[in-house]
């Protein structure tokens, strides 16, 4: 198929457009403290850095500096591509043993159990801000990329209404382990207003980890891992029955990985290997290259069936194979290969739905942002807690929420992604570019563990095969094929927008379909940036979320 030249002509609607940057990210406030960077000389790096540290202040119910992040970085001047895994490891003293003496057949998903693996979103923020300097020489200093996050921190912003939703839930007394957070006293302590979960407009204030963030931004990313706010972790942990260690902190490090690429129409779909899903997002797309999805309709029965059905053929391999790479051997040139891609192809009957799958994660929640520079530099970056407000444990003393990801671990001994000290878990977490020639054409991303995959193949194939606006792709209609909380097993759940008809095809075609309403975020929030062949940005956020694409 030829490949369409979506790029250069765009379709006009209100989507922001800009020549000087663009950032978009879920939370208003944290797009504008990446634009005053880039308004001060800072670079798309900076940029990045300083919307992602504000967003671990303003929208703690989805990250924070207690949790990991993943980054794919365009050099504009040499044209590299490079990947940063900002993931943490089990801790040393993590094992299946150590729960079964507990006689636990499953981590828990919250308590300090729950929090085994080191934090490692600072160490993502120290490492790119180290390529911003020594590779693209930016003269923007760290700690300035810490001042909108710190002042938030310390004076306080308004709680917005994702935040205010997430709070409410988590503090259900009737919610027992999983939803009433408010059984941690620190949690209680900073994210409870005497006594209640925070309302929409208080003003949230936490003067811990403003103090934190001085540090870091005083200090450096050693500060974090070796130095007082470690140690402030770790006395919480050996106080409460935790397992991190200075050692475990200490030994931490980012790491820099080669992307992954597919083709989809020519253009060159970009994402992280493993221990990411990134391979999944791409499994998708290599599958859609053999059908006609143009010719299928947008929003047609058809083009629900072909995606769905090309992500349960993508999720099969992702379950039997996803892990952390140093532990296990990926066979990632055939899982990404045409000849793979055209076999997962002609399984899908375009008439019947496949068997049910194994029941997939519930939810992630996380944050994506992007951020595209005057001079072509480029991010896509994500970042996460795992689940709404992570662990629940905030770390005494720090203002840290940390994350629950290491319950995503087996503790089955056979499991490909089983818990072992020092390991990656497998991850949902996974920041999307498509190029052009080389280049950047489309930055995305979304939160949404499951959703991941799925709502990058729905950007993508709107964007590439029916010529939308990021804006008209990232607001149309969505849908998610998994399992909610408590469910036993998978449906699709489908927002209300989504013609009647088509609903009760996808039925008939033994789907196991359920409305959900309009602009769920359990469709996650979503945001893109597109680069026209003129250099014009333009930039999109999800409705579904609090978010802002702005540009200059």
């Amino acid at each position: 198929m030829e490949s369409p030249s979506y790029c250069a002509t765009v379709s006009q609607s209100n989507n922001p457009l800009a020549t000087n940057g663009m950032v978009t990210s879920p939370n208003h406030l944290a797009t504008q403290a990446g634009l005053d960077i880039l308004r001060r000389g800072g670079n798309a790096v900076d940029a990045a850095i300083a919307t992602a540290v504000t967003l671990a202040v303003v929208y703690p119910q989805m990250c924070t500096p207690g949790g990991d992040n993943f980054w794919l970085i365009y050099n504009a001047g040499t044209g590299e591509l490079r990947g940063l895994n900002a993931s943490g490891r089990a801790g040393a003293g993590a094992s299946i043993d150590l729960y079964a003496a507990r006689g636990l057949a499953a981590i828990p998903p919250r308590g300090y159990l729950a929090a085994i693996t080191v934090p490692g979103a600072v160490s993502g923020w120290d490492e790119a801000y180290r390529y911003s300097q020594s590779v693209l020489k930016t003269a923007m200093p760290w700690k300035e990329l810490f001042s909108s996050a710190v002042s938030y921190a310390e004076n306080g912003f308004p709680v917005s209404s994702s935040l205010a939703f997430w709070s409410a839930v988590n503090a259900d007394p009737n919610g027992k382990v999983f939803r009433n957070l408010q059984r941690f006293p620190e949690f209680a302590r900073v994210f409870m207003k005497n006594g209640s979960p925070l309302a929409e407009g208080d003003l949230f204030r936490q003067p811990d980890l403003a103090a934190t963030l001085s540090m870091i931004a005083e200090k450096g990313s050693e500060a974090f891992y070796t130095g007082d706010i470690a140690k402030k972790i770790v006395a919480d942990m050996e106080k409460n029955g935790g397992m991190l260690t200075l050692e475990d902190l200490a030994s931490h490090k980012a790491d820099w990985v080669t992307p992954l690429r597919v083709n989809y129409r020519g253009l060159e779909a970009c994402n992280l290997p493993p221990n990411t899903q990134g391979m999944a997002s791409l499994e998708i797309l290599n599958i859609l290259n053999n059908f006609d999805v143009k010719a299928m309709g947008e929003g047609s029965t058809d083009y629900y069936h072909a995606i769905i059905e090309a992500t349960k053929e993508a999720f099969a391999d992702r379950d039997r194979y996803l892990s952390d790479p140093a532990f296990v051997s990926i066979p990632l040139d055939e899982l990404l290969s045409e000849a793979h891609g055209k076999r997962q192809a002609a399984r899908i009957d375009m008439k019947k739905a496949a068997d049910p799958r194994a029941p997939l994660d519930p939810k992630g929640d996380t944050v994506w942002l992007g951020v595209v520079d005057r001079d072509g530099n480029a991010v896509s970056l994500i970042q996460s807690i795992y689940h709404d407000f992570g662990s629940g444990i905030v770390a005494e003393g720090t203002g840290v929420l940390l994350q629950n990801r290491g319950s995503f671990f087996s503790l089955d001994p056979k499991h490909v992604n089983r818990l072992e000290p020092g390991k990656r878990t497998m991850h949902t977490l996974n920041p999307a570019m498509l190029l052009k020639d080389g280049k950047p054409c489309l930055v995305y991303g979304t939160m949404g563990g499951e959703g991941q995959p799925q709502t990058q193949a729905a950007i993508v194939t709107r964007v590439v095969d029916f010529g939308m606006t990021p804006q008209e792709a990232i607001t149309a209609p969505r849908w998610l094929y998994g399992r909610t909380w408590g469910a036993a097993s998978n449906d699709v759940k489908l927002e209300g927008r989504i013609p009647a008809a088509v609903v009760e095809e996808l039925a008939r075609r033994g789907h196991p379909v359920r409305v959900v309403k309009d602009f769920t975020d359990t469709m996650g929030h979503a945001g893109a940036i597109l680069v026209r062949e003129n250099g014009v940005l333009q930039g999109a956020a999800d409705p579904r979320g609090d978010g802002l694409a702005a540009g200059f």
